[in-house]
Protein backbone atom coordinates (compact mmCIF):
# COMPACT_ATOMS: atom_id res chain seq x y z
CA UNK A 1 0.00 0.00 0.00
CA UNK A 2 1.25 3.43 -0.83
CA UNK A 3 0.02 6.72 0.70
CA UNK A 4 -0.05 9.14 -2.14
CA UNK A 5 -1.15 12.44 -1.56
CA UNK A 6 -3.68 12.00 -4.17
CA UNK A 7 -3.90 9.02 -7.06
CA UNK A 8 -4.10 10.38 -10.63
CA UNK A 9 -6.21 8.20 -12.69
CA UNK A 10 -9.31 6.94 -12.48
CA UNK A 11 -9.48 6.02 -9.05
CA UNK A 12 -12.25 3.82 -6.84
CA UNK A 13 -12.85 4.18 -3.17
CA UNK A 14 -14.47 0.79 -1.57
CA UNK A 15 -16.82 2.47 1.35
CA UNK A 16 -16.80 -1.24 2.77
CA UNK A 17 -14.36 -3.51 4.84
CA UNK A 18 -13.48 -7.24 4.85
CA UNK A 19 -13.89 -9.87 2.48
CA UNK A 20 -16.90 -7.43 0.76
CA UNK A 21 -13.94 -4.68 -0.06
CA UNK A 22 -11.24 -7.55 -1.33
CA UNK A 23 -13.85 -8.55 -3.59
CA UNK A 24 -14.14 -5.13 -5.18
CA UNK A 25 -10.51 -4.12 -4.98
CA UNK A 26 -9.72 -7.27 -6.70
CA UNK A 27 -12.02 -6.45 -9.56
CA UNK A 28 -10.92 -3.28 -9.62
CA UNK A 29 -7.54 -4.04 -9.87
CA UNK A 30 -8.26 -6.17 -13.08
CA UNK A 31 -9.83 -3.55 -14.74
CA UNK A 32 -6.80 -1.29 -14.06
CA UNK A 33 -8.31 1.49 -11.63
CA UNK A 34 -6.63 2.85 -8.87
CA UNK A 35 -8.40 1.61 -5.34
CA UNK A 36 -8.69 3.51 -2.20
CA UNK A 37 -9.62 1.40 0.93
CA UNK A 38 -11.00 3.07 3.96
CA UNK A 39 -10.78 2.00 7.59
CA UNK A 40 -11.72 2.39 10.77
CA UNK A 41 -8.77 2.21 13.78
CA UNK A 42 -9.50 -1.59 14.29
CA UNK A 43 -8.99 -2.81 10.66
CA UNK A 44 -5.59 -0.78 10.42
CA UNK A 45 -3.62 -3.36 9.14
CA UNK A 46 -6.34 -5.83 7.87
CA UNK A 47 -6.06 -7.35 4.27
CA UNK A 48 -8.00 -5.12 2.01
CA UNK A 49 -6.17 -2.03 3.95
CA UNK A 50 -3.03 -3.13 2.35
CA UNK A 51 -4.39 -4.50 -1.00
CA UNK A 52 -5.62 -0.98 -1.88
CA UNK A 53 -3.16 1.35 -3.84
CA UNK A 54 -3.91 4.26 -1.14
CA UNK A 55 -5.42 3.78 1.94
CA UNK A 56 -7.97 6.29 4.15
CA UNK A 57 -8.60 6.06 7.85
CA UNK A 58 -12.02 6.48 8.64
CA UNK A 59 -11.55 6.85 12.76
CA UNK A 60 -12.51 4.89 15.53
CA UNK A 61 -13.80 1.38 15.86
CA UNK A 62 -17.50 3.19 16.30
CA UNK A 63 -19.87 2.46 13.17
CA UNK A 64 -21.53 5.97 12.94
CA UNK A 65 -17.74 7.56 13.07
CA UNK A 66 -16.32 5.46 10.53
CA UNK A 67 -17.90 2.87 8.16
CA UNK A 68 -21.35 4.20 8.00
CA UNK A 69 -20.53 8.30 8.24
CA UNK A 70 -21.22 10.02 5.07
CA UNK A 71 -19.31 12.71 5.30
CA UNK A 72 -16.48 11.15 6.71
CA UNK A 73 -16.71 9.08 3.55
CA UNK A 74 -16.88 11.62 1.19
CA UNK A 75 -14.09 13.02 2.85
CA UNK A 76 -11.87 10.37 2.18
CA UNK A 77 -12.80 10.19 -1.21
CA UNK A 78 -11.83 14.04 -1.40
CA UNK A 79 -8.87 13.42 0.16
CA UNK A 80 -7.78 10.30 -1.90
CA UNK A 81 -8.93 11.87 -5.55
CA UNK A 82 -11.37 9.05 -5.72
CA UNK A 83 -13.43 9.83 -8.69
CA UNK A 84 -16.21 6.62 -8.10
CA UNK A 85 -17.44 5.11 -5.01
CA UNK A 86 -18.36 1.54 -4.41
CA UNK A 87 -20.29 0.61 -1.43
CA UNK A 88 -19.82 -3.31 -1.27
CA UNK A 89 -22.93 -4.49 0.20
CA UNK A 90 -24.53 -3.46 4.01
CA UNK A 91 -23.66 -0.60 4.96
CA UNK A 92 -24.40 2.24 3.28
CA UNK A 93 -24.45 -0.02 -0.01
CA UNK A 94 -28.77 0.16 0.44
CA UNK A 95 -28.81 3.92 1.45
CA UNK A 96 -30.25 6.36 -1.46
CA UNK A 97 -29.36 9.37 0.38
CA UNK A 98 -25.55 8.46 0.23
CA UNK A 99 -25.86 7.79 -3.05
CA UNK A 100 -27.09 11.22 -3.72
CA UNK A 101 -24.34 12.06 -1.99
CA UNK A 102 -22.03 10.70 -3.92
CA UNK A 103 -23.26 11.84 -7.17
CA UNK A 104 -23.87 15.19 -5.78
CA UNK A 105 -20.10 15.60 -4.94
CA UNK A 106 -19.57 14.98 -7.93
CA UNK A 107 -18.25 11.76 -7.72
CA UNK A 108 -19.55 8.26 -9.70
CA UNK A 109 -21.79 6.14 -7.96
CA UNK A 110 -21.06 2.57 -8.49
CA UNK A 111 -24.30 1.41 -7.78
CA UNK A 112 -28.13 1.63 -8.28
CA UNK A 113 -29.78 4.96 -8.41
CA UNK A 114 -31.00 6.88 -5.70
CA UNK A 115 -34.40 6.52 -7.16
CA UNK A 116 -34.35 2.80 -7.17
CA UNK A 117 -32.60 2.09 -4.59
CA UNK A 118 -36.04 3.98 -3.09
CA UNK A 119 -38.12 1.95 -4.91
CA UNK A 120 -36.35 -1.54 -4.10
CA UNK A 121 -36.69 -0.65 -0.63
CA UNK A 122 -40.33 -0.70 -0.60
CA UNK A 123 -41.47 -3.98 -1.00
CA UNK A 124 -44.81 -3.79 -2.46
CA UNK A 125 -43.03 -0.84 -4.74
CA UNK A 126 -40.70 -3.33 -5.84
CA UNK A 127 -42.87 -6.00 -6.95
CA UNK A 128 -45.31 -3.12 -9.26
CA UNK A 129 -42.20 -2.28 -10.92
CA UNK A 130 -40.69 -6.12 -11.14
CA UNK A 131 -44.65 -7.18 -13.18
CA UNK A 132 -44.54 -3.69 -14.94
CA UNK A 133 -41.44 -4.68 -16.44
CA UNK A 134 -42.41 -7.81 -17.20
CA UNK A 135 -40.53 -10.12 -14.40
CA UNK A 136 -42.40 -13.35 -13.36
CA UNK A 137 -43.47 -12.53 -9.80
CA UNK A 138 -44.98 -15.03 -7.56
CA UNK A 139 -48.77 -14.62 -6.61
CA UNK A 140 -49.38 -12.19 -3.59
CA UNK A 141 -52.18 -10.01 -1.65
CA UNK A 142 -52.07 -7.43 0.17
CA UNK A 143 -54.92 -7.34 2.60
CA UNK A 144 -54.10 -10.67 4.23
CA UNK A 145 -56.98 -12.98 4.57
CA UNK A 146 -57.99 -17.24 4.80
CA UNK A 147 -59.38 -16.21 1.77
CA UNK A 148 -56.38 -14.84 -0.16
CA UNK A 149 -54.07 -17.56 1.54
CA UNK A 150 -56.51 -19.87 -0.41
CA UNK A 151 -56.56 -18.34 -3.31
CA UNK A 152 -52.29 -18.55 -3.91
CA UNK A 153 -52.40 -21.50 -2.62
CA UNK A 154 -50.00 -23.56 0.12
CA UNK A 155 -47.55 -23.02 1.23
CA UNK A 156 -47.68 -19.92 1.31
CA UNK A 157 -45.08 -17.75 2.50
CA UNK A 158 -46.41 -14.39 4.81
CA UNK A 159 -43.69 -11.37 4.41
CA UNK A 160 -44.31 -7.87 6.26
CA UNK A 161 -43.94 -5.19 3.16
CA UNK A 162 -42.02 -3.20 5.45
CA UNK A 163 -38.51 -4.54 7.06
CA UNK A 164 -35.13 -6.15 6.03
CA UNK A 165 -33.83 -9.56 4.15
CA UNK A 166 -35.62 -12.63 6.14
CA UNK A 167 -36.76 -10.58 9.33
CA UNK A 168 -40.45 -11.38 9.47
CA UNK A 169 -41.41 -14.17 7.21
Amino acid sequence: MTEPARLTQQTLLVANRGEIARRVLATAHRLGMATVAVYGDPDAGAPFVTEAAMAVRLGPADLSQSYLSVERLLQAASESGATAVHPGYGFLSENAGFARAVTEAGLIWVGPSPRVIEAMGDKVMAKRLAVEAGVPVLPSAYEPSADAATGIGYPLLVKAAAGGGGKGM
